[in-house]
């Protein structure tokens, strides 16, 4: 099957892994679309784990308040460059993070990184970070967080 210019732009815009990395999988999986998806995946894990000791020097800090006003979040999440730090998908991430400490009030990063994803339990906040990390082709990191409550 041929490798085109929409089959890898389609890819990219559906997970936002790098260029190279959505072409090797598309290579690898012989020009499937889907079986290109699970070896960005298995591609990204491998990725996430070889970029852990690298430093984030750019982030957002993401501010949510929930609905009523009653609770309120900063939260720092922190990546390699301010090219994934301004990207669409890097915020919606921020903000998915930012709500979940809103409703499950973590004491910690550690306690946040274990705790199940609200939005979907089979999922820690670890494995989302470590997946959105793979996606981007950097390290991501939550840094910091306050959680303020009436």
């Amino acid at each position: 099957m041929e490798i085109n210019a929409a089959t890898i732009k389609e890819l990219r815009d559906a997970t936002g892994a790098s260029i190279m990395m959505i072409k090797r999988a598309l290579t690898e999986a012989n020009g499937d679309w889907k079986r290109a998806l699970e070896v960005l995946k298995s591609l990204g894990e491998v990725t996430a784990d070889k970029k852990g000791s690298r430093e984030t020097h750019a982030g957002r800090v993401e501010a949510y308040v929930h609905t009523g006003a009653r609770v309120g979040v900063l939260l720092e999440l922190r990546s390699e460059t301010d090219f994934v730090s301004r990207n669409e998908q890097f915020g919606k991430l921020a903000h998915d993070i930012a709500m979940h400490i809103a409703a499950m009030a973590p004491e910690s990063v550690e306690v946040l990184l274990e705790q199940p994803y609200i939005k979907d339990e089979t999922k820690t906040i670890a494995s989302l970070v470590k997946a959105a990390s793979a996606n981007f082709g950097e390290r991501l990191e939550i840094k910091r967080f306050a959680r303020y409550e009436l």
